[in-house]
């Protein structure tokens, strides 16, 4: 019986995250309310009180459950013999920077929507900025370590290199969709290459 009410406890849970982000990614998070949600999720909103404390907590539980290991997958595919980012600048090469680029951009469409509520989440709920923004800083370290592994340009450099590069990736990751702007994938993968050799690859 414990058995049974843990899982319906879990299904409940999960049913409210579910409809919490339908109706984010639908209506935009500040316009969402917990009746929206609660009865998006058949039920009510003293359930959703049992569950949730208020909406910040559930965009929280959705980045700790279905955002980070997504983003931290863009920036080290388990599955890859490309390896992460960290690898591909530390090689500094056209190939290696591209690949890993192509790799990351592929991987974005599924990522994009809850990405996109948080941002929007972080505008209404100042309490999210540090979590929002340790993404871009978790891609930032992840490139100073490229550079600082393969010792190119001055070491006090490689840091603000990264934030740039990371900044290039983000606009484009929260504006751009194929064809928009008149550039297709493989197009704006070629651009945002050419931009990573010169900023971060190796001059050599």
């Amino acid at each position: 019986m414990a058995n049974l009410r843990a899982a319906q406890k879990a299904m409940t849970r999960q049913l409210l995250l579910d409809a919490a982000m339908d109706r984010f990614v639908a209506s935009g998070y500040a316009a969402t309310t917990i009746d929206e949600i609660a009865s998006a999720a058949g039920t009510t909103r003293v359930t959703f009180y049992a569950y949730f404390r208020s909406k910040s907590e559930v965009i929280k539980a959705l980045i700790a459950e279905r955002l980070e290991d997504d983003l931290a997958r863009l920036r080290a595919p388990r599955d890859s013999s490309l390896g992460g980012l960290a690898d591909a600048v530390a090689a500094g090469t056209h190939d290696r920077l591209g690949a890993w680029i192509r790799q990351a951009m592929a991987g974005w469409p599924a990522v994009r929507p809850i990405v996109t509520v948080a941002r929007a989440a972080q505008a209404v709920d100042p309490e999210l900025t540090h979590i929002v923004d340790a993404w871009t800083d978790e891609t930032i370290d992840d490139i100073s370590t490229g550079l600082d592994k393969a010792d190119r340009f001055e070491a006090d450099s490689r840091r603000p290199r990264g934030a740039l590069a990371a900044g290039q990736l983000d606009y484009l990751f929260q504006r751009w969709s194929d064809g928009f702007w008149g550039v297709e994938q493989d197009r704006m993968c070629e651009l945002i290459t050419e931009s990573w050799v010169k900023l971060l690859g190796d001059p050599d």
